[in-house]
């Protein structure tokens, strides 16, 4: 519909049949997290802005600002296409009072869960810098948005489709990035609802480009063709980041009862789904469960009590992030590496996943 209202029916289309095609979009559809709706929220939005771009009136602002309120709510950081939609009201230049003061509405919304989430930056923490692939990744996409943009179809109601297709793709991603130095919380599907404006300028490229000869338009195919298998591998266990049956099923075919456990980081996102898989291990590090602690992955003790503990386990399985994920900041996972390195031998290693499972015992136990 974005598309049809801005280059036409055949560009919609066409923008409509690359959404389902883009990776990203098909791993965060799958999930049961807030992406793949945020993503919905932000292109009726639009659309609503849109709306109260061209016709204007109180009750099409208030739509335009009760979705996109929604879409914050579901997840905070959907306030940067919010900021998106204000460079492409400044564009068209029309009605930028109104959007302010509906924008300001819901950044009012939005206020109260996101001075509680302040509390809770520790959720958080394990955010690292951009690397080199991340920087790359955005550099590219950018540039295929300004190239799709180029061949840009003439202007349809108050903004054009680039005026509104490129900041939403590059504005959150280029923000997010931009403040990493200061902290870093650039993580892709964070603004996986740019792919919406990247939606919008590769249809109206690809309605240019397909009206050019039955040559390019049979390359665009064989190209989309060519996407199917990542579609299909992405709805496979293995293509998960964690696959916690397969962790608990490896921890239990390497431990026995009794034996001590350790997570590092302490993350026990592999206990939460199955429990009774842990539950003849002794978990070395916990102080407090998550229920019993009001956290996500429950509390640990000191490093000097890790440190204490650690000694007095025969073997004790640790279940650790694969190297290159981030680290513990914490001071424990050094504590019990160091331990480990100083009391223990490795007995055997398995890697499921994002995950690794390492059993460790005291000399000659193995």
């Amino acid at each position: 519909m974005l598309g049809r209202r801005l280059a036409g029916p055949r560009a919609g289309l066409l923008a409509g049949l690359v959404v389902p095609l883009l990776p990203a979009m098909q791993r965060y559809a799958q999930e049961g997290r807030s992406y793949a709706l945020v993503c919905a929220l932000m292109t009726w939005g639009t659309w609503l802005l849109l709306d109260a771009l061209d016709i204007g009136g109180r009750k099409r602002w208030a739509g335009y600002g009760a979705v996109m309120l929604a879409a914050c709510l579901l997840h905070e950081f959907a306030v940067l296409g919010l900021i998106a939609h204000g460079v492409s009201v400044a564009l068209s230049r029309r009605r930028l009072r109104p959007w302010a003061v509906t924008a300001a509405a819901v950044i009012a919304g939005l206020a109260p869960l996101a001075l509680f989430s302040a509390t809770q930056s520790g959720q958080v923490a394990w955010i690292g810098a951009p690397d080199a692939s991340d920087l790359l990744a955005f550099a590219v996409t950018v540039l295929l948005g300004i190239a799709c943009a180029l061949l840009k179809r003439p202007l349809r109601g108050p903004v054009g489709l680039p005026a509104l297709a490129l900041p939403l793709l590059t504005v959150p991603a280029g923000l997010l990035l931009a403040l990493s130095p200061l902290r870093p919380l650039y993580v892709d599907r964070y603004v996986l609802f740019g792919s919406i404006g990247l939606a919008l300028l590769i249809g109206a490229a690809l309605d240019r480009l397909t009206s050019r000869g039955t040559v390019v338009t049979a390359s665009l195919v064989a190209a989309a063709t060519a996407l199917l298998p990542f579609g299909q591998q992405l709805r496979t266990p293995e293509s998960r980041s964690d696959d916690v049956t397969a962790v608990a099923r490896a921890v239990r075919e390497m431990s026995t009862p009794g034996d001590g456990l350790l997570f590092t980081p302490a993350r026990r996102a592999w206990v939460l789904a199955t429990p009774e898989a842990y539950a003849h291990l002794d978990d070395l590090a916990l102080a407090a469960s998550p229920a019993a602690s009001g956290t996500l992955f429950g509390t640990e003790v000191t490093p000097a009590e890790i440190r204490a503990r650690m000694p007095a386990s025969r073997r004790i399985v640790v279940v650790q992030d694969v190297i290159g994920e981030p680290g513990d900041s914490t001071g424990r996972g050094a504590a019990k590496l160091a331990t480990l390195q100083a009391h223990f031998e490795v007995c055997g290693t398995r890697r499921v996943t994002r995950a690794q499972i390492t059993v460790y015992a005291r000399p000659g136990l193995c």
